[in-house]
């Protein structure tokens, strides 16, 4: 009877379904077995050689993702992870602070993943939580499917006039000369 070990692997800029599938598609062509594929982590089903585990990094890198060995990065791709899947994928309502929900997810202490995240990111959680905002919200607008009020309020401001103060700092225009313009001028998730 073969034993089955199962060890996750953690990538680097997966932030959306399309990099699952491009992930899924590069194990499957290197024939490795896996159970789940997660943003971010990918649990594998049996051991990794050094030479499959070498393969597997080459081709992420060559589609832009980066297998991680650092538990620091590791740890800074399981934050970013959380916060892509719930502004932009997750139909729950939070019900509390993003800051108790990261460390109910990440599992440890607010200040230690904080200063972290500033020192290998170079920016605040809190000012990463606010373009991922944003970049979801510039994907309402483009889509026009919703109000103001109602990205407002799925977005968690206080109110759609609070939402066009904040948009306007980050892009520096209005959600309405945004919402005017032919392009989304929307960033890759991955960059920020």
């Amino acid at each position: 009877m073969k034993i089955r070990m199962e060890q996750t692997v953690h990538i680097k800029n997966m932030v959306c379904p399309r990099c699952k599938m491009a992930v899924q598609t590069i194990l499957e062509e290197l024939k490795i077995s896996f159970s789940s594929i997660e943003l971010g982590e990918v649990k594998i089903t049996d051991a990794l050689t050094s030479n499959k585990k070498e393969e597997l990094a080459d081709k992420l890198k060559g589609v832009g993702f980066e297998l991680l060995e650092s538990e620091d990065l590791v740890l800074i791709t399981q934050i970013k992870s959380v916060i892509v899947q719930q502004i932009h994928y997750s139909l729950d309502e939070m019900k509390v602070n993003f800051s108790d929900f990261l460390v109910e997810k990440i599992k440890h202490n607010y200040n230690y993943i904080s200063r972290l995240f500033s020192e290998i990111e170079g920016i605040t959680i809190e000012k990463f939580i606010s373009l991922q905002k944003v970049e979801r919200i510039k994907e309402l607008l483009f889509n026009n499917e919703k109000t103001l009020s109602e990205i407002a309020f799925e977005m968690d401001y206080s109110s759609s006039a609070y939402l066009s103060t904040q948009f306007k700092k980050e892009t520096g225009m209005t959600p309405s000369a945004f919402k005017k313009m032919k392009q989304s001028n929307r960033s890759n998730l991955d960059t920020i």
